[in-house]
């Protein structure tokens, strides 16, 4: 039996507290939850290898040591799932970096050599030309075990840990974080591997902390999401994020509190895409209308900052009528 060779990865589904053993069918599995690129990769029955995204983009161009390292790994009929990372040299996860191979161009077989990157594997889809996706994940991990035993400690290809107990699961969520592990993912031990469906679950490390509305999408006086700044260093205000769509008894609380902006405002009358939300370069350009920047909100957000902003958006907890523009902190300082 021959899998499709552009399989969509299974997805996950945010929650906000590490779930007990007995949550899940068959136990619950819990590993970490890496920054990196999601990668699937196809060693076909001629040995040649084949690695793509989350979005069925091809990625073994961009990470030629990935692709060697798969086809030294993995028998020929073989299909797994998987993250890209690439650790800096301070032993933290290093999504800025990441990105900067995935563009390199012409310098991608130079950087594959001085910043090389590793393929953390957390399951098995095809062994041996066997369709493995029915399976319990159980019986899928014993495979994925096998498959990748002896690996030596030089290999860009790293089996991704994985625990049962969920006391030290807790303990690694909190450990992690230092490491650049964003959180945990969770999968029930007697599920099967669903192509393009929600089935696992994952819990990130969120914290709240305030911004200021810089803009809004919608209308200003039921927005839907919000633009929100932080004063830099050079006293400039810097987009920082993007909310996620507002619920109804949110855009009732904020109804009213904005104005429009009049005079000089230091965002564009349009964003381009990636400024909030997203990767640079992808997506559309955002419409929206800029407000006077003196409304502060209570927002909860999660721990991946690149470029100074916060890279998913976050969530909108409360307006803070009792604080003011300057009792913000200054760029990403969360202390």
């Amino acid at each position: 039996m021959h899998i499709r060779r552009a399989v969509t990865p299974m997805a996950a589904t945010s929650i906000d507290h590490i779930p007990d053993e007995w949550a899940c069918s068959g136990g619950c599995r819990y590993e970490p939850k890496f920054d990196g690129f999601r990668c699937m990769a196809h060693v076909d029955e001629d040995g040649g290898v084949q690695l793509w995204s989350r979005r069925l983009k091809p990625l073994g161009d961009a990470f030629p040591e990935i692709t060697l390292a798969v086809l030294n790994t993995l028998p020929p009929g073989t299909v797994v799932d998987g993250e890209i990372v690439r650790w800096g040299r301070d032993g933290r996860l290093d999504f800025s970096a990441l990105q900067r191979r995935h563009v390199a161009g012409r310098r991608r077989a130079e950087l594959a050599v001085t910043e090389p990157c590793h393929y953390v594997v957390f399951d098995v889809l095809e062994a041996r030309e066997e369709d493995l996706r029915p399976a319990p994940l159980a019986e899928r991990r014993a495979e994925l075990e096998q498959l990748l035993a002896g690996l030596p400690g030089t290999s860009h290809v790293v089996l991704c840990p994985q625990l049962r107990d969920v006391g030290e699961a807790r303990l690694w969520f909190e450990i992690l974080l230092a490491q650049g592990v964003e959180g945990l993912v969770v999968k029930a031990a007697d599920d099967p591997y669903r192509d393009g469906q929600r089935g696992w679950w994952k819990v990130k490390h969120r914290t709240t902390t305030e911004a200021i509305v810089g803009g809004v999408t919608g209308i200003i006086g039921e927005p839907r999401t919000l633009l929100l700044g932080r004063y830099g260093q050079s006293g400039r205000l810097r987009i920082v994020a993007r909310s996620t769509a507002l619920p109804g008894a949110a855009r009732a609380e904020l109804a009213g509190v904005f104005t429009s902006a009049h005079g000089d405002h230091p965002w564009p009358e349009v964003l381009p895409a990636g400024w909030a939300g997203g990767l640079p370069g992808t997506g559309e350009p955002i419409q929206y209308t800029r407000v006077a920047p003196d409304v502060v909100v209570e927002i909860s957000v999660d721990a991946a900052v690149e470029h100074g902003r916060w890279r998913h958006t976050v969530r909108f907890v409360r307006l803070r009528r009792d604080a003011a523009p300057e009792d913000v902190p200054v760029g990403l300082d969360l202390e």
